[in-house]
């Protein structure tokens, strides 16, 4: 159990979280949500010791252990096997294969085993790092995005791993379908304090959405309140027959609350620049081969035989698992690279747009954000650049920032700064989502989704995925890579992820099911999430609009009965009064009703879901 007492962190003048009280309760696990720069590492660091909180405190049983995995990582030890089993308690140090069973849960195989861990890439040193954490059996896991440079199938084995976990945990992700799948509670850092709310990211931000409507609400009835009461002070306070009235009304000003304006929060709000291409066709592949090295005789070439047609509307993704060549087809398409064999034709009118994972290495530590995004695009006038700046929330002076000292996500803006300042009609984004926040996330899928041109995209998180409108899937496998027609979760009804020809499923007798029975038994889930979920929906449309709509009355009746105020006619100030009362009530109404039907909605997408999830399990 932990236990957060009035806890302050400041770093100078700006405020982190103040006055924060909760407690983490046994067995609780928590999604830890926030904005980039909101807390969240600063959170874990003073949970573990690394940062002094400058009020209030955190306290922790006595012998209570954190396994943190962060990005700082050491090795001490010659093989990845010896290095893992530093991760095991001490009376289980010869349990090699515990260590084992992880390493091979999060992509490893028998000859990484006896590899030096230096020799591996920055992605699978973070999984050496995480084998090493959650051998440790602590009592409590601090995951700080576990999943970035983990694949599909590796981050379903750490889903599931962390499904079964018995003790408590914290993690934080910008992945909110596998956050929501492993937690049972979530704490959100929102305007510097931290809330803690029983269920996934949907209800603690419907409830933080509610709370700011709620607020604004009562913060303009407040002002109009007293701005109608300052006009009558202001109209009669000189006559004798009314100052009475006009003192008790000053009065009542001054016992009204006063209720601060929020602070409007910055977010990405895009859409890309879309050059006009005129015809059918952007690019095709053909018989295309690559390596890196050249193949002794007999052996495969990283990319074999890779065709696909790339249509002007296509929305295509490239998935598998690391080093299966998902970002070298990017390079091919771009001819940041060249084929070794085949060809690769482009229109004479494609125009690209490339975000890649190596990119952002490629800022220029010395630039400010202004000059790094003007260089993508000369012709542009300093006034549109700044603007584009904005637009990736570098407003002001922090458009004057250095890329040196720019975070992850920061850079990753910046790039996406320089796609936009071009116009194009082919984006390439491989693992476009790394190191942003889940409200970046969200504006860069709605542009994605907006963008009239072709889209390719690298990412390892089904929930981007399901949401994207795929046309095609590239799948890439040891040495081969398969095209396959239809969306990702077309790619799942046909069996997806699982090798071999039976499907298993767990049920009672250990029964197996066949493809076409998955296939089958799939669909019919599908069409009937649609069938429940598709009604809800629209209630929810129907009852937002009635909202608005009420809300554009309640400000006409606010209008009319000030109106009616300052001309003193009693009969039509009684009747607005009367309208307001009414309209205030059927809104408060509505916000319950809607408040429901969210909470059915989210409890109605997890069953399926969950069947979904039930289905594809072996």
């Amino acid at each position: 159990m932990l236990q957060f007492n009035n806890l302050a962190k400041h770093f100078g003048d700006q405020i982190v979280f103040e006055n924060v009280g909760f407690t983490i309760n046994k067995g609780e696990k928590c999604g830890l949500v926030g904005r980039n720069g909101s807390g969240k590492t600063t959170l874990f660091r003073l949970i573990i010791g690394e940062e002094e909180s400058n009020e209030g405190d955190v306290n922790l049983p006595k012998h209570y252990s954190i396994g943190y995995l962060d990005q700082h990582i050491t090795f001490s030890e010659e093989t990845i096997i010896a290095e893992a089993a530093l991760g095991l308690p001490e009376q289980e140090k010869d349990s090699l294969y515990k260590a084992e069973a992880i390493l091979f849960g999060l992509g490893f195989n028998d000859d990484n085993l006896s590899q030096h861990p230096n020799e591996l890439s920055g992605g699978y040193q973070l999984r050496l790092h995480l084998t090493k954490v959650l051998l440790s059996d602590p009592d409590c896991l601090l995951l700080d995005e576990p999943t970035n440079y983990l694949d599909i199938i590796s981050i379903r084995w750490l889903q599931k791993f962390l499904k079964s976990w018995r003790k408590e945990l914290i993690v934080i992700s910008h992945d909110r379908e596998f956050m929501d799948s492993v937690t049972t509670h979530t704490l959100a850092i929102h305007r510097n304090k931290i809330r803690k709310l029983k269920g996934g990211t949907e209800e603690i931000f419907q409830q933080i959405l509610q709370e700011e409507e709620i607020h604004e609400r009562t913060r303009q009835k407040l002002d109009q309140k007293k701005a109608h009461l300052d006009s009558f002070i202001k109209r009669f306070g000189a006559k004798a027959t009314k100052a009475k009235q006009a003192q008790s009304k000053a009065k009542a000003i001054d016992k009204l609350p006063t209720l601060e304006k929020l602070a409007l929060l910055d977010d990405l709000d895009f859409s890309f620049d879309y050059a006009d291409f005129p015809g059918k066709q952007m690019a095709r592949v053909e018989e295309v081969n690559f390596s890196y090295e050249t193949p002794s005789p007999g052996d495969k070439h990283l990319i074999n035989d890779l065709g696909i047609e790339i249509s002007a509307d296509d929305c295509i993704a490239i998935v598998g698992k690391n080093g299966r060549g998902k970002s070298t087809i990017m390079k091919l398409i771009s001819r940041e690279l060249s084929a070794l064999e085949g060809t690769i034709k482009s229109a004479e009118k494609i125009k690209i747009g490339y975000f890649g994972q190596t990119n952002i290495d490629r800022l220029n530590p010395g630039h400010t954000v202004e000059q790094e995004i003007s260089l993508a695009n000369p012709s542009l006038n300093i006034g549109k650049v700044r603007n584009l700046c904005g637009v990736m929330m570098f407003s002001g002076d922090s458009a004057k920032k250095q890329i040196s000292v720019l975070s992850g996500g920061e850079r990753s803006r910046v790039l996406l700064g320089k796609i936009l300042a071009t116009p194009c009609n082919l984006l390439l984004l491989d693992e476009p989502t790394h190191h942003l926040d889940m409200e970046s996330i969200e504006a860069l899928l709605t542009a994605i989704d907006l963008f009239p041109g072709t889209v390719i995209i690298v990412t390892h998180s089904e929930m981007i995925l399901k949401q994207l409108p795929l046309t095609k899937l590239i799948v890439c496998h040891n040495h081969s890579q398969d095209v396959i027609t239809g969306n990702y979760l077309d790619f799942l009804n046909r069996g997806g992820w699982n090798d071999g020809n039976v499907i298993k499923e767990k049920i009672k007798g250990g029964k197996t099911m066949s493809r076409q029975e998955y296939r089958q038994r799939s669909a019919e889930i599908v069409q009937e999430r649609a069938k429940i979920m598709t009604p809800l929906k629209k209630k929810m449309i129907a009852v937002e609009n009635k909202i608005e709509n009420l809300e554009k009355q309640l400000n006409t009746d606010n209008n009319l009965l000030i109106e009616a105020s300052e001309a003193e006619q009693g009969d039509l100030i009684k009747e607005h009064s009367k309208n307001i009362a009414i309209h205030h009530h059927q809104i408060e109404e509505l916000f319950k009703e809607l408040e429901e039907l969210s909470k059915d909605v989210e409890e109605k997408r997890n069953q399926f879901d969950q069947q979904l999830e039930d289905l594809k399990d072996q």
